[in-house]
């Protein structure tokens, strides 16, 4: 026989439910023991050792049917068996019922029900059958004694059985189900991190090939802005604006690989701080009350900065019209001991009213972390006790790489 399949476990099992299934085990056992005991020695006339020894063994097993239910059936099954033949030597009565005298039957039907809860469908089957041959061989053996008790075991058990199979299947089914949206998850996030990484890359491609071409241009015209270099320098210049152009192609080359098939680049100028008064304006348009606070000395901040900051700002208050429509946002850039601080800050809407989605991509918070990361800086976001939601991100100004990051 195949090996048992284990009952799924519910997230929401936990301390003393988990004995449960034993509890039921013992007080099953406690009720049919004296039960089938009394109905043995006291309808069916047995002496009280073979009636003893009979019902320990049609009733005793079924401490195991939380466990191994298979295990208490190649018991059970037998030790009814053997009962029924038992019960052949005494003479018949009234209101005897043969083979199967009730208590056995409906301790064996529980059996079947543990069984059906725990083993394949192959098993289950091979389990009828040998029951159901049982009580027809029992039946052709004393065809005028039985009466109607050998066809009960098998129709009954069959119900039993489809029963507890269903039940079974159905919560196999929703045990690979939560499994596959666990992976599912896992899987779509993994491929939103990689998303959003490809999609900076794209961007960053813009700020740091400006910088290589300034230097590839520099290295090139140096020798004619500066006519007194030494023949030394003049090979060095050109070393250098080599280099810068091998690492220009070697950067386009591998732009074609993050933007994938049939994409397209961003042909437009990346935007910046200088851009923020813009993208609030177009909000408040849009019917998101929101106001922006930038200071007016803000240092000198590095291009990967510089387009951090917008997109940043760019998703919080996307986050805002598509969740909280109508709440009132405040927006502030400001640098404080070499670090540019972007916050974004909204207050619950006035008016009770329903978010245009109700359940996001997980891009925004996903992106915003990865700018955070790629340019060494903290990003604080969650949401605030009066029902509002706070974007707070730290971006250094000046040069530092993702293992910098506190």
């Amino acid at each position: 026989m195949t090996e048992p399949i284990p009952a799924p476990a519910s997230a929401h099992t936990t301390g003393w439910t988990r004995f449960l299934p034993q509890a039921a085990a013992v007080l099953l056992t406690a009720l049919f023991l004296p039960v089938t005991l009394a109905n043995l020695r006291d309808q069916y006339g047995i002496d009280i050792g073979v009636a003893l020894t009979l019902a320990v063994t049609q009733c005793g097993p079924l401490l195991m049917v939380a466990r191994r239910p298979l295990w208490a059936w190649w018991i059970i099954f037998p030790a009814d068996i053997a009962g029924a033949l038992v019960l052949l030597g005494k003479p018949a009565r009234e209101y005897d019922v043969w083979p199967w005298p009730p208590a056995p039957l409906i301790a064996c039907l529980f059996l079947l029900l543990a069984l059906a809860l725990r083993r394949s469908r192959r098993v289950l089957v091979a389990v009828w059958l040998a029951t159901a041959a049982a009580s027809l061989i029992l039946h052709l053996v004393r065809a005028d004694r039985s009466n109607g008790s050998a066809l009960l075991l098998p129709l009954f058990a069959a119900v039993v059985l489809v029963i507890g199979a269903a039940v079974r299947e159905r919560r196999v089914a929703q045990r690979r189900l939560a499994e596959q949206e666990t992976v599912s998850e896992a899987e779509r996030a993994r491929r939103t991190l990689l998303e959003e990484r490809a999609r900076i890359a794209r961007e960053l491609h813009d700020v740091v090939a400006h910088h290589m071409s300034v230097i590839t241009v520099q290295a090139d015209s140096a020798p004619y802005r500066l006519p007194e270099l030494s023949d030394e320098a003049r090979e060095e210049f050109g070393t250098i604006a080599a280099s810068a152009r091998e690492s220009l192609t070697e950067m386009r080359r591998l732009l074609v690989v993050l933007r994938g098939d049939g994409a397209e680049g961003e042909r437009a100028p990346q935007p910046g701080i200088d851009r923020l008064q813009q993208l609030v304006e177009a909000t408040v348009r849009a019917g998101l009350p929101a106001e922006l606070s930038l200071a007016a000395q803000l240092g000198e901040v590095p291009p990967a900065v510089d387009l951090s900051a917008y997109r940043i700002v760019q998703e919080a208050l996307a986050n805002v019209v598509r969740h909280a429509p109508g709440a009132p946002t405040r927006v502030s850039v400001t640098s404080d001991e070499g670090q540019l601080t972007v916050l974004v800050v909204n207050s619950p809407p006035k008016q009770p009213v329903s978010p245009l989605e109700s359940a996001g991509t997980g891009h925004g918070l996903v992106g915003m972390r990865e700018r955070v990361r790629l340019t060494g800086g903290s990003l604080d976001a969650g949401p605030l006790p009066d029902g509002g939601f706070r974007v707070a991100a730290r971006l250094p100004l000046s040069p530092a790489g993702p293992d910098d990051a506190p």
